[in-house]
């Protein structure tokens, strides 16, 4: 081994020795703290006071579109339209949609005799006069926000699945009450 050669494994003994010797000791607490706001920061809980922020005032979380016609089903009734045509994967999304949600209350063909009716208030049958009379917006209205004691299904059903339900609910009310030009149309067929 040469002079030089035995410099460098002095010097990375040396070296070595020092790294050990500064680990020596308990490892609950470092030597050195690098950013010490991060080490003793107070610590939260989400559900304590303090521990969330609160939002600033009339600020709309990423995602979300409020509601426009909050309490006021006329003019819901008047501004939203329909946005799908009747087309069958519209329709059959809309039945699978009315079954998953509406069927336990207003039944297979929307007359108000689900499953749940013995337990609960019968709800009204949508073939009603004031029900047909409505407009697809005032039935979508109805789904958001809910009435009297139906609740809003905003939080479960999205937007675009409300109007194919509305759909579906049409196909429904047309099948119970058919005009004159469906009769014919059914006896050509």
């Amino acid at each position: 081994m040469n002079k030089r050669q035995a410099t460098f494994v002095k010097g990375l003994g040396a070296i070595v020795m020092v790294l050990g010797l500064t680990q020596c000791g308990g490892r609950e607490k470092p030597n050195f703290i690098y950013m010490p706001d991060m080490v003793y920061s107070p610590a939260f809980k989400a559900q304590e006071k303090g521990g969330m922020r609160t939002p600033p005032e009339h600020s709309i979380p990423r995602g979300f579109t409020p509601y426009p016609y909050r309490g006021l089903p006329e003019t819901a009734g008047e501004k939203l339209r329909n946005p799908y045509q009747n087309e069958r994967a519209v329709l059959m999304r809309g039945k699978v949609l009315y079954q998953r949600f509406c069927y336990p209350c207003h039944g297979v063909r929307g007359e108000g005799m689900g499953p749940v009716t013995p337990k609960y208030p019968m709800p009204p049958s949508l073939h009603s006069t004031k029900v047909r009379n409505w407009t697809d917006g005032r039935i979508f209205h109805t789904i958001t926000m809910g009435q009297n004691l139906m609740p809003s299904y905003a939080s479960q059903i999205l937007p675009e699945q409300r109007w194919k339900i509305v759909k579906y609910v049409r196909v429904l009310q047309r099948a119970n009450n058919p005009t004159a030009a469906d009769i014919k149309a059914l006896e050509k067929w």
